[in-house]
């Protein structure tokens, strides 16, 4: 197999016009490759400058778990920090866990940070929403987001080899005339559900609108860690 590290846009777009596979980090396609067999071209992003930016409002497709910092807002820190061991986020990258992953523990915060992604083909880039991403899995080189008033993120408790546990990532964002929107997303098993309401000065009254979204349907256990984490959320002064 030959390895191709590409360190401009075009280089990349040749390599994807030539049939090379996007490799990532390795973690999740590793096995699979030793199974079905190894193709004769991957590609990596780790030469990239654009998949490599680590900053307040983006973040690069082939940084590595381990490197996304204080730099982020909080909630794509922590959910960064909280995915498999030291070992894995030395390895594992951003893409690699928003695109390749079933778990895509970085979705959910991305979600709540109203991201999009930059994306490469043969023709060049263009953005594109999470939801395409996820659907159509393309050669992401990044992810860009409006920097939020303040985030959080939580994750429950889990078993190594059990079900995903369950994950609420929360942002507040500013809106025109000096109001406030809060988005909220959740993945419960292996689904990923989201809301945006206004974030008033009442978090009961937040809360209840939050039931009028997607959100509404979720199971009680899940719906409680919501309340919680909307009520902390709320409350926090700004931080980003």
């Amino acid at each position: 197999m030959l390895l191709r590290l590409p360190t401009s846009l075009s280089e990349a777009r040749r390599c994807l016009a030539e049939g090379a596979v996007p490799v990532g980090g390795a973690t999740l396609v590793w096995a699979q490759w030793q199974r079905d067999g190894f193709p004769e071209q991957a590609l990596s992003l780790r030469r990239l400058p654009e998949a490599n930016v680590v900053d307040g409002e983006a973040l690069g497709a082939a940084v590595l778990l381990h490197q996304v910092d204080d730099r982020v807002p909080e909630t794509l820190r922590r959910a960064a920090a909280s995915i498999g061991t030291g070992a894995v986020r030395r390895t594992a990258t951003v893409g690699g866990n928003i695109v390749g992953s079933t778990l895509r523990c970085l979705l959910p915060p991305a979600l709540v940070l109203d991201a999009r992604a930059t994306v490469l083909d043969r023709d060049g880039t263009y953005e594109a929403d999470l939801a395409e991403v996820v659907a159509k899995r393309p050669l992401m080189l990044a992810v860009r987001w409006r920097r939020p008033l303040t985030s959080a993120y939580y994750k429950a408790p889990g078993d190594v080899g059990g079900p995903p546990p369950l994950v609420v990532a929360t942002a507040v964002h500013a809106e025109q005339a000096d109001g406030r929107r809060l988005f909220v997303a959740v993945r419960d098993g292996d689904e990923v559900v989201g809301g945006s309401v206004p974030a008033g000065t009442d978090p009961a009254r937040t809360l209840d609108a939050l039931d009028g979204t997607a959100l509404g349907g979720l199971p009680p256990a899940a719906r409680e860690a919501v309340r919680r984490e909307v009520t902390g959320v709320l409350e926090r002064p700004a931080t980003g």
